[in-house]
């Protein structure tokens, strides 16, 4: 069993959940050797991200959706399946909250999970290939322009866009940036690439929804835009460059335990991105003893 951690914060205490449920069964725990060193974990075998990526039954990915889409990338090429705990904030794709870990594992001892594919989008740049679940972005970078580029679906000229960025987003991805511009939600059951331009000066103004078999190309006309992959900077492009982007279907494994209350949790979190308040403004709409029973709960660190 692999762990996928959040970058830099403390998860110490959540891998030591693991362990001690992993302690009495036959399971090896294992977690990137970096990770290992940076917390100083114990009952935990360090060993190389490839190894991690090749070798595990499973991963747990304990963190936010960042942490989630990272494992989810890590064993795209040999997808196992990935149970997401959120020890972040929103975290839209985690299937259990941190203090139902150890409810979690005991439903996975038990069997009584089950596993979701997720498709993921395939984009390249002439030898370069990067993967995304969540979105791939074409990004307008202060004082390089707006983003201008056409758009060929099937090598046919589609039309073409002048905005602040070009959001390519699977369903699952609907959620984040495409949402934020105003794009769909999509049910993560669907396949198909959304295309949304966010804040469009000219060209196409409105989400447009590829088969997941049609494949895009977007040709750089002007800008100089950053490329985000589900959010980390994956380099720039210019005038000339091409864009290929295609969908991978059956690239990762979500577990999903039975009884499991993340999608009411999900379409609440949701609902919350539109109130005009502040989370924490949020609990002067609580009662009294509510309020107070949270505000003496430790924030996560």
């Amino acid at each position: 069993m692999g762990l996928v951690l959040h970058p830099y914060r403390d998860s110490s205490a959540a891998v030591a959940q693991v362990a001690a449920w992993t302690g009495g069964r036959a399971v090896e725990l294992v977690a990137d050797r970096a990770d290992v060193a940076r917390l100083g974990l114990t009952g935990v075998v360090a060993v190389p991200a490839e190894e991690l990526a090749g070798t595990c039954d499973g991963i747990i990915a304990l963190g936010g959706d960042g942490t989630i889409l990272g494992a989810m990338r890590l064993v795209s090429a040999r997808p196992v399946p990935v149970l997401g705990v959120n020890l972040g904030h929103l975290g839209f794709l985690a299937e259990v909250e941190g203090r139902e870990l150890d409810e979690a594992l005991t439903a996975m001892a038990e069997e009584r999970v089950t596993t979701e594919t997720r498709g993921c989008l395939v984009v390249r740049k002439g030898d370069w290939e990067w993967l995304a679940f969540n979105d791939a972005v074409l990004a307008r970078v202060p004082g390089e322009g707006m983003v201008r580029a056409t758009l060929s679906v099937g090598g046919r000229p589609y039309g073409h866009f002048r905005c602040d960025a070009v959001i390519l987003a699977t369903a699952m991805g609907s959620t984040a940036y495409n949402y934020a511009a105003g794009g769909p939600v999509v049910s993560p059951g669907v396949e198909g690439i959304l295309v949304t331009p966010a804040a469009p000066m000219s060209g196409i103004s409105r989400t447009i929804m590829l088969a997941p078999t049609e494949s895009l190309r977007l040709s750089l006309t002007g800008g100089q835009p950053a490329m985000e992959f589900d959010g980390i900077l994956g380099g720039r492009v210019g005038p000339g460059d091409e864009i290929e982007v295609s969908y991978r279907p059956d690239a990762g494994q979500l577990v999903r335990i039975e009884g499991s209350r993340a999608a009411a949790r999900s379409r609440v979190k949701l609902s919350l991105l539109d109130l005009p308040f502040l989370p924490g403004e949020l609990l002067e709409l609580l009662p009294d003893e509510i309020r107070q029973k949270h505000e003496e709960e430790p924030t996560p660190s």
